[in-house]
């Protein structure tokens, strides 16, 4: 197991270093960042002096080496210094981008693991009594509605939830509120958000869950139980479930991905101050170090998150070896 997390650890600091260096290079190498730190009514000296102050007037290899270092050790700007992990100040707003990120981070990170617990609980739920009742009506009717629930995307049906139940009056409008503060009212909060963003994860989900249990129902250790005369829902859920999680445990780190883009969009649809909606208004106002840090944090995150679902596959089944 500890080779495996090592080599998947060196691995994943790879990519990262990769995809900042082409990212940085890319930004910083195709327009002057100095320009768009300036804004309007710029002269020649004030570039002149940010170019300066912001160590844009080194060679582009030694800029980013300064980047990775402020990453670690910090880094010394005129409005101040930053300290570890230094992503540099936003052009925008003049702040940190590191505080500012970790200002947003609780709002995605809860709209993000309520809207996976939201998915798996009702997508593997339904998948699970679609399979058990195999060819019946409620079979039929859960895999129509997850046919149908797979086509709908966030900026369709966020506005449409949106005037059902928000500009009625059914509902208060979706919110962020501390989870520590008022338990309840993060839950109200998120509750649209929650279930608008987990749509089309949930039809996958529930397909997934089905084909792979009625699978795992003809495997020859589920059909050796059933001889011996074990009951058919403890067969269903030590044996049949148990291999049928594998699949679904691998489809879920590959989501990783697509989960921060769902929480991305529903951010902005929702009007959530969470990381994809400062993510987007960032590559509006071409506010390249936030731009910068938003996308090595979130990177950095779902590589963890990969890492963590690789390790749980020898837990879920035994005969997985990570070797």
């Amino acid at each position: 197991m500890l080779p495996f997390l090592f080599r998947r650890i060196f691995g994943a600091v790879v990519i990262l270093l990769l995809l900042s260096a082409f990212t940085f290079f890319v930004f910083f190498s195709t327009g002057d960042p100095a320009m768009m730190a300036c804004g309007k009514n710029c002269t020649a000296d004030n570039v002149a002096l940010i170019h300066h102050n912001l160590g844009l007037d080194k060679p582009l290899p030694t800029q980013y080496w300064d980047f990775l270092a402020g990453i670690f050790t910090g880094r010394d700007y005129t409005i101040g210094h930053c300290d570890a992990p230094c992503f540099g100040y936003s052009f925008a707003t003049k702040q940190d981008v590191w505080t500012t990120m970790m200002d947003r981070l609780p709002t995605t990170a809860s709209l993000a693991v309520g809207g996976a617990v939201a998915f798996l609980v009702i997508g593997l739920g339904a998948g699970l009594l679609a399979a058990w009742k195999k060819g019946s009506l409620l079979d039929k009717t859960v895999t129509g509605a997850s046919m149908v629930l797979s086509s709908v995307q966030i900026y369709i049906l966020g506005p449409i939830v949106l005037g059902i139940f928000v500009y009625s009056g059914i509902m208060a409008s979706p919110k962020y509120v501390e989870l520590t503060s008022n338990p309840g009212g993060w839950f109200m909060g998120l509750l649209l958000p929650w279930l608008v963003m987990s749509t089309i994860f949930t039809a996958q989900y529930t397909r997934m869950a089905r084909s792979t249990m009625i699978e795992q129902l003809q495997e020859e250790h589920v059909r050796t139980a059933k001889a011996k005369g074990m009951p058919a829902r403890y067969v269903f859920m030590r044996y049949a479930w148990r291999g049928s999680l594998i699949p679904i445990v691998t489809i879920l780190g590959i989501d990783l991905s697509s989960l921060f883009g769902g929480a991305m969009i529903t951010e902005y649809t929702f009007s959530l101050a969470g990381l994809g909606r400062l993510a987007i208004n960032s590559v509006i106002t071409l506010d390249l170090p936030m731009i910068l840090g938003v996308l090595i944090f979130s990177a950095a995150l779902i590589l963890v998150f990969n890492i963590i679902v690789d390790a749980t596959y020898a837990l879920i089944d035994p005969r997985v070896r990570l070797s």
